[in-house]
């Protein structure tokens, strides 16, 4: 590759020259070289194993960190070393540090994995640098994956409106909602169609496998939703295809919706919320209704599936006496498979509502036609 070439491949993807220069490096726990971080408030202290880094520092210290911080290389004084500073990863530092003073003899504890870039970096090379990391989770929820995306996108049109001499208040980038920074943005832009932000540039800069119309859902969802109640489905890992249920149906009929929600959120079940917002929109039901309605829908479903899972009547089955032994093999590996499914469980682990409903079926037709009780 040329020098123009990687230029024109720094531009396109919004990395400057000192983002490429990054490398990795094992960095110590202790002493001159360590990473350093400003306290953010919420741990109690780099020596201590608060219950919030307790799986953290088991998980580390069983596999080592899986992925390396993001350390910013400062310039020290002359006849210093340079100073790590840094800029993402602060759980998994300070996990670090607990383990190095706790369990030195645990060679996961004994340095830090990081990836160090030459500074000092700029707010806007920062916050893409943290951004991408960010996006790289498999476990990124959609609201946290919608405001990333935002904020990308403000990226771009920043840079698109600066460089054509469109000036932008520093007030205006400093706005912390998303949506309202990207509106406030697009007012300054005008009509100025050289300064657009389109997904397609967006998602290329991020190297995303994510189409420009599911980014758009992935937006208007959140932008039509408050942001408290994008939290809580956040945190009920509610589906894309049932957030914009909720907001169609929000938009003519808020009170259904929201009670909808209220009610499924109340009594644990959020696996309802689709079948009633679907059932509230197509035959304008009431919530009640739409509740009622959805939880015979599923009812009916489970009697269906366990209807499927019987391999024949009762009546059918041979005596105690005539009827040959289980394959112990099989026995063994069902039994292995519900050890470590109740491991994972218990573990903190989430098992899908349709697959909790079928074992709970599976185990009560194997009590019925075992002779044994559940």
């Amino acid at each position: 590759m040329t020098s123009e070439e990687a230029e024109e491949a720094v531009q396109q993807f919004g990395l400057s020259p000192r983002l490429r220069q990054r490398r990795f490096a094992l960095l110590p726990l202790r002493g001159e070289g360590t990473a350093f971080t400003e306290s953010q408030g919420r741990l109690p202290g780099d020596t201590t194993a608060p219950a919030d880094l307790a799986d953290l520092i088991s998980s580390i210290s069983t596999v080592g960190v899986l992925q390396p911080v993001l350390v910013e290389e400062v310039a020290s004084r002359e006849g210093r070393a340079p100073a790590m500073k840094l800029a993402a990863g602060e759980r998994r530092l300070r996990a670090c540090r607990w383990g190095a003073v706790h369990k030195p003899d645990n060679p996961h504890f004994a340095a830090l994995p990081a990836v160090v870039c030459p500074g000092p970096l700029s707010d806007e090379e920062r916050r893409i640098w943290q951004l991408v990391e960010n996006l790289a989770r498999e476990n990124l929820r959609p609201g946290e994956l919608a405001a990333a995306l935002v904020l990308d996108r403000c990226a771009v049109l920043l840079g698109k409106l600066l460089a054509n001499d469109h000036p932008v208040p520093a007030d205006v980038y400093a706005i912390d909602d998303p949506i309202a920074r990207f509106a406030a943005m697009e007012r300054i832009r005008g009509s100025d169609r050289s300064c657009a932000a389109p997904w397609s540039e967006v998602l290329t800069r991020l190297g995303l496998q994510l189409t420009p119309r599911k980014a758009r859902e992935l937006v208007r969802a959140f932008a039509e939703m408050p942001r408290e109640l994008a939290e809580e489905m956040d945190e009920a890992k509610i589906s894309l295809h049932t957030r914009i249920r909720f907001i169609e149906l929000r938009r003519g009929r808020e009170g259904a919706a929201e009670g909808i929600w209220a009610a499924v959120k109340e009594n644990g079940r959020t696996r309802l919320l689709g079948t009633a917002l679907a059932h509230a929109h197509d035959r304008d039901l009431s919530a009640e209704e739409a509740l009622a309605s959805a939880e015979e829908t599923h009812q009916h479903a489970d009697e269906a599936r366990a209807a499927k899972l019987r391999a024949q009547p009762a009546d059918e089955y041979l005596t105690e006496e005539e009827a040959p032994p289980v394959d112990q093999t099989l026995v063994d590996a069902a039994l292995n498979a519900l050890r470590a499914l109740v491991h994972a469980v218990s573990a903190g682990n989430r098992l899908h509502d349709h697959d909790a409903s079928s074992l709970r079926l599976l185990t009560d037709h194997l009590a019925d036609n075992s002779g044994s009780t559940p």
